[in-house]
């Protein structure tokens, strides 16, 4: 059986700047580019069947520049949804919650359209992603790539790791980097983490 490779996008504006980015569908800056470019020689040298792509415009190019051909558009794949914090970065949130943690907090409704995730839903839609990727994994040899985000990714890590989705706080993960998700002795465990050029 193959391996889930996790790709978080490259670089946008608001990743540099720390600012909760959920739904807002911004690009990659240049070196987010770059990142995504990079990955590709990483990504070469794997067999990658499928590749499950977050429907986010800082996704799907990341996916294209990486190299990433079969690509399935697959919604579950956004990022935790912010609520009344997208768009803010965690040290204005302190300025009104002192000792405010995403992991432990969830956050503020937002409007009625994007009223936020809590980490328990975060941790139920990355169980339903990880169930269709594990599926297409058993169907083939091949690996399959997850282009996502962060903090989602973060959470389908632990939730892979069968922890609870708190336990995504534990993963620091970077922007345009790739990681992977294997089984040593039928155990699920990380094989690499922030993989980049060297």
């Amino acid at each position: 059986m193959g391996e889930l490779i996790l790709i978080r996008h490259g670089e946008t504006d608001w990743s540099l700047s720390g600012r909760h980015t959920s739904y807002t569908d911004l690009p990659l800056t240049g070196r987010g580019e770059s990142e995504a470019r990079s990955l590709a020689p990483l990504l070469a040298e794997r067999r990658i069947g499928l590749a499950l792509v977050s429907p986010l415009a800082r996704a799907r190019r990341t996916a294209e520049l990486a190299g990433l051909d079969r690509q399935r558009i697959t919604p579950g794949l956004h990022e935790w949804n912010y609520g009344g914090y997208e768009g803010v970065t965690t040290a204005e949130i302190h300025r009104t919650r002192p000792g405010w943690n995403l992991w432990t907090d969830g956050v503020t409704p937002g409007r009625p359209e994007q009223p936020g995730e809590n980490p328990e839903e975060v941790g139920r839609r990355a169980d339903r992603v990880l169930d269709e990727a594990l599926e297409a994994l058993r169907s083939a040899d091949d690996d399959v790539a997850l282009v996502s985000h962060g903090h989602f990714l973060r959470v389908l890590t632990a939730r892979y790791l069968g922890l609870a989705p708190a336990a995504g706080a534990l993963f620091q993960l970077a922007t345009g980097t790739l990681s992977r998700l294997g089984t040593e002795h039928d155990r699920p465990v990380i094989t690499g983490w922030n993989l980049g050029p060297v």
